[in-house]
C-alpha cells in the first residue's frame, strides 16, 4: 500500500540579531535570512524511506511569508514530490495553537493524508507543541519523539520512542501524526540533478480563503498565548582561577573550590 504523507516544515532564523515587532512582540521574519530547521531534515528523510519502500506521494507544508519558499525548495530537492505554503497576513503573529489549527485545515483539504510528519521541534520556539495540537485537531492517532519505524502492515504501524530514561515501541494506527527525533536518520543531500528538478515542482500558495477556517482561530486573534516582554540576557564577566602545582596539588585545590562553592 502507498502511502500519502504530509511533512510540516518551519525555515526557522539563521542569526541571532533578529528583530522583534515592538507592538505584538513577535519576531519579524520577513526579510530576514533562514533555513530549515534542523530537526525537519529528519522528518523528510523518514517520509522519503518510507516512500522508497511502500511508494507514494510526499507533500511538504509550512505556513510563513513568501520568502519560506526557499526553504520548501531543499525540501524538494531531497526528494518530496508537492508543496504548499500557507502565506496571509492574517496568519501573522500565531502561537502553537493558531499555527496547528491553520496546519490541520491545510491537511484536510490536501485529502487522503495517511501520515503526518513533524521534526522534534524548532531551534527557534522548542516548544514540540505543533505537531500534538495538530493531532488534536485532526483526532488521530499521535506518536512524538520516534527514533525508529520498524514495520507497515496495511494500516498499522510500530515505532520506537527515545524517551529520557527509557525506550517505548508502540504500534499505532493510520491515519497518525508523528514527531521525529534526530537519532533517527541521517538526512540525505540534495543532488545537483535533484536541485535542478525542484524548481519544476509546484508550490502552491493557499491563504484563508483557501482553507476552512474561523477567523476567530487563526494568527494574532486564535492566540491565547501572549508575549508581554522580550529582553537580551545581561552579559555577566567571570573570572578564571588557575590551578598551581603538581597535579595532585591542583586536584586537590578543586577539591576544595567545588566543595565550598556547594558543587559536591
Amino acid at each position: 500500500m502507498s502511502l500519502k504523507i504530509v511533512v510540516c516544515i518551519k525555515q526557522v532564523p539563521v542569526s541571532n540579531n533578529l528583530k522583534i515587532d515592538p507592538i505584538t512582540k513577535n519576531l519579524i521574519r520577513s526579510g530576514e535570512q533562514g533555513i530549515m530547521n534542523p530537526y525537519d531534515k529528519n522528518a523528510i528523510e523518514a517520509a522519503l524511506r518510507l516512500k522508497d519502500e511502500w511508494g507514494g506521494e510526499i507533500i511538504l507544508l509550512s505556513m510563513g511569508p513568501q520568502d519560506f519558499e526557499i526553504t520548501l525548495r531543499e525540501g524538494l530537492a531531497m526528494g518530496c514530490d508537492g508543496a504548499v505554503l500557507l502565506s496571509s497576513r492574517q496568519f501573522g503573529g500565531a502561537d502553537t495553537l493558531a499555527t496547528g489549527y491553520v496546519l490541520s485545515q491545510a491537511i484536510k483539504k490536501i485529502g487522503n493524508v495517511d501520515l503526518v510528519l513533524f521534526g522534534r521541534q524548532s531551534v527557534d520556539a522548542d516548544t514540540s507543541q505543533v505537531g500534538p495540537i495538530v493531532s488534536e485537531f485532526l483526532n488521530w492517532p499521535q506518536v512524538t519523539f520516534v527514533s525508529e519505524l520498524h514495520s507497515h502492515s496495511g494500516k498499522t504501524i510500530t515505532a520506537t520512542r527515545l524517551l529520557e530514561n527509557m525506550q517505548q515501541k508502540i504500534e499505532f494506527q493510520l491515519p497518525a501524526v508523528i514527531t521525529v527525533r534526530r537519532e533517527m536518520n541521517e538526512p540525505r543531500y540534495p543532488t545537483p540533478r535533484n536541485i535542478q528538478q525542484s524548481y519544476k515542482k509546484d508550490i502552491q500558495v493557499w491563504d484563508e480563503n483557501n482553507l476552512s477556517v474561523d477567523p476567530d482561530r487563526i494568527g494574532v486573534k486564535g492566540s491565547p498565548t501572549i508575549v508581554r516582554s522580550v529582553w537580551a540576557p545581561e552579559k555577566e564577566a567571570k573570572s578564571t582561577k588557575y590551578l598551581n602545582g603538581s597535579a595532585d596539588e591542583a586536584i586537590r585545590e578543586l577539591l576544595i573550590e567545588l566543595n565550598a562553592n556547594n558543587l559536591l
